[in-house]
């Protein structure tokens, strides 16, 4: 799993390109668009370079290219072609399959032109909304299905991380205008999935209020600093992954003592791992929230 994936299924192609397997043997026994090899039992196994055809295929076709005709285009000139379209157009679907090819192809110049063009048009709430997050939980499972590598993953991660930071450093140069609420973002020991949290920080600041943003795998006890600081203080934080489900209640409980001094605890929660929040221990300054989206609208 550590390292990059280089051979893939016909389902694995289907999954990422959304093209019926059926379909892809049709392509390739009519058009050879694709040459797989196959295995001691007769198994289609495709290379790298045949998914990043087939994406880019995908992509041609999606946009009305007949694929008689991108057949006849040459295995050099598709990405060229892609690219233009990409540059030239920027509806939802079409920038969900473009970020795909770009993790894929480990593309940047790809990534950043998908997102200049949906931002033409769109707004980056709106692009983060509507593109990043179904394309974030289309890559969860094409993760956890095996169908790409971590290293596919953290790159596009990465990259929309990217633009989460540079919007929210758009901000944090205005003083805060409302001064009732004083938040502070964190995840949990050992927790690392920052994208929402990163998000969420982007949110709160866009509202007004200050946010102290301590980032992923904090031990519980370095909260202790902020509670000498500020009053009124909303803790927020995404439970992803971690607490694991047999010791939240606990984390909660200890959460409970930690702030048992402070005159007006809060936290806020999310994720996952919030499904297996016992709500009669639960301490009754704790919240928790199905969607960022259902968080913001009580900010």
């Amino acid at each position: 799993m550590n390292n990059v994936k280089k051979q893939f299924s016909i389902r694995d192609l289907e999954n990422l390109s959304g093209i019926k397997a059926h379909t892809i043997r049709i392509w390739e026994k009519r058009y050879n668009l694709l040459s797989p090899e196959r295995t001691d039992t007769n198994i289609r196994m495709y290379s790298l370079s045949s998914l990043q055809k087939l994406l880019n295929v995908t992509l041609l076709y999606n946009n009305g290219h007949k694929i008689s005709k991108i057949a006849k285009i040459s295995d050099h000139d598709i990405p060229y072609v892609v690219r233009e379209i990409v540059a030239k157009h920027s509806h939802k679907s079409q920038a969900i399959n473009a970020f795909k090819l770009a993790m894929i192809n480990f593309d940047q110049t790809m990534f950043f032109n998908t997102y200049n063009a949906l931002l033409g048009e769109n707004s980056f709430r709106e692009i983060f909304k509507e593109t990043f997050v179904p394309l974030l939980n289309e890559l969860g499972l094409l993760w956890q299905t095996d169908t790409i590598s971590p290293a596919h993953e953290h790159f596009i991660s990465s990259l929309i991380k990217q633009k989460i930071l540079l919007n929210t450093e758009k901000l944090q140069h205005l003083e805060p205008t409302k001064k009732d609420k004083v938040f502070v973002a964190f995840l949990p020991e050992n927790e690392i999935h920052d994208i929402g949290l990163l998000y969420i920080n982007y949110e709160i600041i866009l509202k007004g209020y200050k946010c102290i943003y301590l980032g992923p795998t904090i031990p519980m006890e370095n909260l202790e600093d902020v509670l000498k600081y500020f009053d009124d203080i909303y803790f927020v934080s995404y439970f992803t992954v971690f607490p694991e489900k047999d010791r939240i209640n606990k984390y909660l409980e200890d959460f409970n003592t930690l702030v048992s001094n402070y005159n007006n605890p809060n936290f806020w929660i999310l994720g996952r791992q919030t499904h297996y929040i016992d709500e009669k221990t639960k301490p009754s300054f704790c919240r928790t929230f199905h969607s960022i989206d259902n968080l913001v609208s009580n900010l």
